[in-house]
C-alpha cells in the first residue's frame, strides 16, 4: 500500500502524478504541434499521441487505485472517489479527441493545438476533483476554464464559434469573480481554506450562522452553479453548445460537468455539513428549477445540439438532487450517473457528427428522419443513447439505474427528499417528449427525397458510437459490478458531520 505524507513536497508531487504526467505530456505535445509547418498529418499525429498519453494516465490511476494509495490530510484527496471520477474524465477526453480527428477532416480544420488544450483542460479537471482546499479548487477551475474558453472558438472560420467563445469567456470570468469572492469570505469567517478545517469550525461552533460565512457559501454556490449550468445560471449553455465545434460541445456537456459536480460534492460534504440548514433550501430550489426549466425548454428545440444542451441542464438538476441528499449514497449515485451520462451524451454527439455535413449543417431534427432506412445501426445506437438519457429500462438500462440510484439517495436522506424525488420522476416523464421525438423521426418518418447521401462513418466515430452503445447496454443488463464499485468510491470525509436538520418547510416536502 502506498502512503503519501502531503506535507512533504516530493510526496505531494507523487500523489499528483496522474495530473503531472498529463500536463507535462501536453506541453511536450505542444512543442511537437508547433515545431514545423502546420499540416493535417501533424495534427493527426498529435491527436493520436494525445490518446496514448490519456491511456498512460489512466494506467497510472488504475495502478495507484489498485495499490491502495492513501495520504495524510492535505490540500488534495487520495481516495477512490478521485480515481473513479478521473477515469470518467479521461474516458471523455479520449472520446473527444477521437471525435475531433474525424470532425477536423470533415470541417477541414488543421489545429493540432486543439488536442493539447483538451489535455490541459482535463488536467485542470483532475486537479479539481482531487482538491481538498478552496485555493486548489480555484486553480483547477481556472486551468479547466481557460482551455475550454479557447476550445469553444477553435474553429476560427465560424462566426458562431467566435460568439460561443466570447460569451463563455465573459460569463465565465464573471462567475469566477463570484467564486473567488466567496472563497475570500469563507476564509475571513473561518481563517482557513482547507475543507476539513472549515468543516470542523463550522460544525463545532456558532460560526455556522455568521453572515460572512453564509454570504461566502452563497457566492461559492453561484460559481459552481454556473459551471454545472444550473438554472438560473444556465443562459450561456445553449448558444455556447450550439456554436462550439461538436466534439468540444460533447466535452463540455460531459467532462466539464462531471468535474464541477465532483468538486461540488466534495466541498459541500466536507466543508459545510454544519451549515446544512442555511444552504439546503437554496440548493433544493436550484435542483427543482433546473429539472423543470431544462426539460420544458428542451421540448420546443428543433436543433439537436440545442436540444442536447437543454437536456444537459435537466441532467444537472438530477445530479443536484444527489447533492441535496447529502449522504454517501448520493456520492455513489453520482459516479454511476456520470458514467452513464458521459457515454450516452458523447455517443449522441458522435451520431450528430456522423449525420452532419461541413459547416455544422444538417443538425435539425428533420435531418434525422428516416435514418433507419439508410444507416440502421447508426439509428439503433442513437436510439440507445436517447433511451439511456430518458432513463428507459432495458434498452436504456444504464440510464434507468442511474436515475434509480439518485432516487434512492434522495429517499434515504436523513430527511427524505420526497418532493425532489417526485419532481425527478415527473420531469423524466416530460423528457420523453423530446428524446422519443428523435427516435420517432429516425424510425417512423420517411426520409426526404432530396436529402443528401450520408458520407461513410469514419473509424474513430464508428468506434466511439458503437462502443458507447454496447457499454450502456451491458451495464444496463448487468449493473451489479459497477454499482458495487461506485458504492465503495465515496469522498473521504475527515470533518465531523452533525445531524443538522434542514428547514422544516423543506424537510416536509
Amino acid at each position: 500500500m502506498m502512503s503519501f505524507d502531503l506535507s512533504i513536497p516530493g510526496q505531494l508531487s507523487l500523489a499528483l502524478l496522474p495530473e503531472l504526467v498529463l500536463a507535462v505530456g501536453a506541453m511536450l505535445l505542444l512543442l511537437i504541434a508547433a515545431w514545423g509547418r502546420e499540416s493535417d498529418a501533424r495534427a493527426r499525429t498529435v491527436g493520436m499521441l494525445a490518446i496514448v498519453l490519456s491511456l498512460i494516465t489512466m494506467a497510472i490511476i488504475v495502478w495507484m487505485w489498485l495499490s491502495g494509495a492513501k495520504a495524510t490530510p492535505g490540500i488534495i484527496a487520495v481516495d477512490s472517489f478521485r480515481w473513479a471520477t478521473d477515469l470518467v474524465i479521461l474516458i471523455a477526453t479520449i472520446i473527444t479527441i477521437a471525435l475531433g480527428l474525424d470532425y477536423a477532416r470533415v470541417e477541414q480544420l488543421v489545429s493540432a493545438e486543439t488536442y493539447v488544450l483538451v489535455l490541459l483542460a482535463s488536467a485542470g479537471m483532475m486537479l479539481l476533483t482531487s482538491a481538498r482546499d478552496l485555493i486548489m479548487v480555484f486553480l483547477g477551475i481556472e486551468l479547466m476554464s481557460i482551455a475550454v474558453y479557447i476550445l469553444a472558438g477553435v474553429n476560427r472560420r465560424s462566426a458562431k464559434a467566435a460568439e460561443a467563445s466570447l460569451k463563455y469567456f465573459l460569463l465565465g470570468a464573471f462567475s469566477t469573480g463570484f467564486l473567488l469572492y466567496g472563497i475570500a469570505l469563507i476564509y475571513g469567517a473561518t481563517g482557513s481554506t482547507d475543507l476539513a478545517t472549515i468543516g470542523t469550525k463550522v460544525t463545532g461552533a456558532t460560526i455556522g450562522s455568521q453572515p460572512m460565512l453564509l454570504a461566502g457559501i452563497a457566492l461559492l454556490l453561484v460559481g459552481f452553479a454556473f459551471k454545472v449550468a444550473a438554472v438560473p445560471f444556465h443562459m450561456w449553455t445553449p448558444d455556447v453548445y450550439e456554436g462550439a465545434p461538436t466534439p468540444i460541445t460533447a466535452y463540455m456537456a460531459a467532462a466539464v460537468k462531471a468535474a464541477a459536480f465532483a468538486a461540488l460534492f466534495r466541498v459541500w460534504r466536507e466543508a459545510f455539513p454544519g451549515a446544512l440548514g442555511s444552504w439546503h433550501l437554496a440548493l433544493w430550489w436550484l435542483a427543482a428549477l433546473t429539472m423543470v426549466v431544462g426539460n420544458i425548454i428542451a421540448l420546443v428545440q428543433k436543433n439537436i445540439k440545442r436540444m442536447l444542451a437543454y437536456s444537459s441542464i435537466a441532467h444537472a438538476g438530477y445530479l443536484l438532487v444527489a447533492v441535496v441528499a447529502n449522504n454517501q449514497l448520493g456520492s455513489a449515485a453520482f459516479l454511476f450517473y456520470v458514467l452513464a451520462y458521459t457515454l450516452a451524451t458523447m455517443g449522441a454527439f458522435g451520431v450528430v457528427i456522423a449525420v452532419g455535413e461541413p459547416g455544422e449543417r444538417h443538425q435539425q431534427l428533420s435531418d434525422f428522419a428516416g435514418l433507419w432506412t439508410v444507416r440502421p445501426w447508426l439509428a439503433a445506437a442513437m436510439a440507445v443513447f436517447m433511451l439511456a438519457l430518458l432513463g428507459f429500462p432495458i434498452a436504456g438500462g444504464m440510464g434507468f439505474f442511474a436515475k434509480w440510484y439518485v432516487l434512492q439517495a434522495a429517499l434515504d436522506a436523513t430527511h427524505p427528499e420526497t418532493g425532489l424525488a417526485v419532481l425527478l420522476v415527473l420531469t423524466s416523464v416530460l423528457s420523453a417528449g423530446y428524446y422519443l421525438a428523435v427516435v420517432m423521426a429516425m424510425f417512423m418518418r420517411p426520409r426526404s427525397a432530396d436529402a443528401p447521401a450520408l458520407r461513410p462513418v469514419r473509424t474513430p466515430t464508428f468506434l466511439v458510437v458503437y462502443a458507447s452503445a454496447i457499454i450502456l447496454l451491458f451495464f444496463g443488463i448487468f449493473p451489479g459490478g459497477f454499482t458495487g464499485l461506485a458504492r465503495n468510491s465515496v469522498p473521504t470525509i475527515t470533518a465531523s458531520a452533525p445531524s443538522a436538520s434542514p428547514p422544516t418547510a423543506v424537510a416536509g416536502r
